[in-house]
């Protein structure tokens, strides 16, 4: 475990305190008599490079502490967008390779992450053939999330929908139409991120 900071320290137990109702940079940094904003976000950046907090670039409300530090590097998962059997999961198999990412590229838990391979056309041009996709193991979407799912036996990316009278998944590619799901239906998670090698 790295050593914190007296400030890190502080810092820390404070977010963990207000999980419920996070504060602001403002109010953690007269908490803490911090005499700048900048020096508040240098101390959450530390906390986050030495593996004990998580957080979500585009809110700084959003946040997640780790009460086990995570390593620098972790390994992943990577299963394949291959049939799975009746009411089966890809998770479910045996893993086609474990893949070393840095886990600050990782905004959540690495213990939720999986990989899965990209296949096809459909999900073009945001997602293309031999994409690496880190996906954050969920049951569940909201609207408009793109999803890792099993669907007639076969895993597939597609965007979830859930309308008045039913679910419905799209591909990004206008040449694949809507379609609704059968009754093996499952979410295994949602995408997060994309590691392209195009």
């Amino acid at each position: 475990m790295k050593k914190l900071h007296p400030k890190q320290e502080a810092l820390l137990k404070l977010l963990e305190k207000n999980v419920d109702d996070p504060m602001t940079i403002r109010e953690l940094q007269q908490e803490l008599q911090i005499t700048s904003p900048s020096i508040v976000y240098h101390h959450l950046e530390q906390l986050e490079k030495k593996g004990y907090l998580k957080r979500n670039p585009f809110n700084p409300k959003d946040y997640q502490i780790l009460s086990i530090p995570e390593k620098p590097i972790v390994y992943l998962n990577l299963y394949g967008l291959a049939q799975c059997g009746p009411k089966g999961s890809i998770l479910d198999g045996n893993p086609i390779d474990r893949i070393p990412i840095a886990s600050r590229l990782i905004k959540f838990p690495t213990c939720e992450a999986f990989l899965v391979e990209a296949k096809g056309n459909s999900m073009e041009p945001i997602i293309k053939a031999g994409d690496l996709i880190i996906v954050q193991k969920r049951q569940t979407a909201q609207n408009g999330e793109t999803i890792v799912c099993v669907n007639n036996s076969e895993a597939l990316i597609k965007k979830f929908y859930s309308l008045r009278d039913r679910q419905e998944l799209r591909s990004e590619n206008p040449s694949y139409p809507p379609f609704s799901p059968n009754d093996d239906f499952r979410i295994e998670g949602i995408v997060r991120g994309i590691i392209s090698y195009s």
